[in-house]
């Protein structure tokens, strides 16, 4: 049991540092951003800019929205797999 603590604790920091390494490596491309488009987007009228934030919001609902669906059932996966291998892992 003491065993599977120490192998978790190790996953979860392996886990939480490839994360953070991704964050920090996309960083830089994130704040650059188009200049041209900026500019565009700056120089519509308000409607217009608004239109664009709606579709901006209207094209990333639904990818963020499969991206929850896909982690809550890959983590459920995982929990009902843990359970059945400790189930044929306990002796009768």
């Amino acid at each position: 049991m003491n065993r599977r603590l120490k192998f978790s604790a190790m996953k979860s920091r392996t886990l939480i540092l490839m994360l953070l390494t991704c964050v920090l490596w996309v960083a830089p491309a994130l704040a650059q951003g188009c200049a041209m488009c900026n500019a565009n987007a700056r120089s519509t009228p308000k409607e217009g800019q608004r239109a664009i934030n709606r579709a901006i919001l209207v094209m990333l609902v639904p990818l963020v929205g499969f991206m929850v669906v896909g982690v809550g059932l890959a983590f459920r996966y995982g929990k009902k797999r843990d359970r059945e291998q400790s189930a044929q892992n306990q002796p009768d």
